[in-house]
């Protein structure tokens, strides 16, 4: 609802994942008898640009004409990229991630709509 979105570092990157997946992760950890630590991730990572172009794209709107950069959002220091590896959970308790980053960022603006038309 507004006329711009001010971001720091565009060029940031993650390993964004599904909340849904999350859970499912989290509620198979749970099963074993003995307890263990795996990392839960996508393996896969994306930029804010990557996000911020995929949501305007939902909303079929031009994001360079909205999206502004201000430094004082950029971290101090930007940490070496972000990807987790996700092999043994998927070896030992089957967990995959679902859907793609698109996906992601679909459910993600549709939901935000969503909440603005009611």
């Amino acid at each position: 609802m507004q006329n711009e979105l001010v971001l720091g570092s565009l060029e940031s990157r993650r390993d964004w994942g599904r909340a849904q997946d999350y859970v499912r992760a989290m509620w198979l950890m749970l099963q074993p008898e003995k307890p263990d630590d795996y990392v839960v991730a996508t393996g896969k990572t994306h930029s804010v640009r990557d996000f911020v172009k995929a949501a305007f794209a939902v909303v079929d709107l031009p994001w360079d004409k909205f999206v502004k950069y201000d430094d004082s959002f950029d971290r101090p220091a930007e940490p070496a990229q972000l990807i987790g590896c996700a092999e043994k959970i998927q070896r030992e308790l089957g967990w995959r991630p679902t859907g793609t980053f698109d996906q992601l960022v679909r459910e993600m603006v549709e939901a935000d709509l969503d909440q603005v038309k009611a």
